[in-house]
């Protein structure tokens, strides 16, 4: 393939762009002859950072958006599509604004859906900033089988998203309803205590607990565990967290200190540039929450002659003063 112009061809080599026809795949799919035994390496796909609402304007176009979000969501590992439970409200999630507004485009334009579009909306996390200890116990009898869950443990910060750790000795708890507590732990990071954000850098330290014989079930202690997480989660003094964006600004030279003060302003730490030909590129790292409506204000302010690039960096705590 090369643009518009098509040439049949009977194999293909590295480097080749070719394109498939009739062939059931998905982005990050392995293509290979039946007898290999090949096995490449996967591909990490970033949690989305802006979230938007949409909804389509006319009946007539339920079944088309319907249809192109399918399409979208096969070929792009980085777009979601979920619905709000309370709001039954579609949403779609993605790597920045002109991410998604490439995609309502698309609808547009390829499906004939029309939709109404919602604020973006950042995707916020919650963390813990010390450890905290939780001890919660689920005890309850009504006639016939009761339910009994106890589990003993701590939280802590870490480095990755999530952690889990038994020091459960003596049998205190089953190995089977610790794997249940685990399920719960996990379950129990989807939504903070602050805003209801989701939950990163905790670590789960099962030490102990207790069961009954015959009131003691999985889901009793996956329960429980919940419980104890949003229990010692509240003790452990939790901050929000807000992606931070790595911000490539090219520009000409003349509008470099216009584009540098406007990143300062947008709470920007600017990390350095680099000047070539008439051109400097400009390296900042920016909260997502200010790059709303960048590629407007960056193209007035540098008369139309400048382009960005940006991608998720890190997480960092939101400041006090926001």
């Amino acid at each position: 393939m090369h643009a518009n112009h098509r040439q049949e061809i009977t194999e293909a080599t590295a480097g080749d762009i070719i394109a498939l026809m009739g062939i059931d795949c998905a982005s990050g799919d392995t293509l290979c002859d039946l007898g290999s035994n090949l096995c490449l390496e996967g591909i990490v796909v970033p949690e989305p950072v802006v979230t938007l609402s949409i909804i389509p304007k006319h009946q007539d176009d339920v079944a088309r958006m319907s249809k192109a979000l399918h399409r979208f969501t096969r070929e792009d590992p980085t777009f979601r599509v979920t619905v709000d439970p309370e709001s039954n409200q579609t949403l779609i999630s993605g790597m920045g604004e002109l991410h998604l507004a490439i995609y309502i485009e698309r609808m547009k334009r390829e499906y004939k859906a029309e939709v109404d579009v919602g604020a973006p909306a950042v995707a916020y996390r919650e963390t813990i900033s010390q450890g905290a200890s939780f001890d919660y116990k689920l005890k309850k009898q009504a006639g016939g089988a009761g339910q009994y869950a106890h589990v003993i443990g701590r939280i802590e910060p870490c480095e990755e998203a999530f952690a889990f750790e038994s020091q459960v000795v003596g049998g205190a708890i089953p190995q089977e309803f610790i794997s249940a507590c685990e399920k719960g732990f996990r379950e129990a990071t989807a939504n903070g205590v602050l805003m209801g954000y989701p939950v990163t850098g905790v670590k789960v330290i099962l030490q102990g607990g207790s069961y009954h014989r015959v009131d003691s079930k999985d889901l009793a202690f996956r329960y429980a565990a919940v419980q104890g997480f949003l229990q010692g989660l509240a003790m452990a003094k939790p901050i929000i967290l807000e992606p931070i964006m790595r911000v490539d600004v090219e520009t000409p030279n003349q509008y470099l200190g216009r584009v540098q003060g406007d990143l300062c302003a947008r709470r920007g730490l600017l990390l350095g540039s680099k000047t070539m030909e008439g051109y400097s590129v400009i390296q900042a790292e920016v909260p997502l929450k200010e790059m709303f409506g960048y590629s407007t204000a960056v193209r007035s302010l540098c008369s139309g002659q400048a382009s960005f690039t940006m991608e998720l960096a890190t997480y960092r705590p939101v400041p006090s003063t926001q």
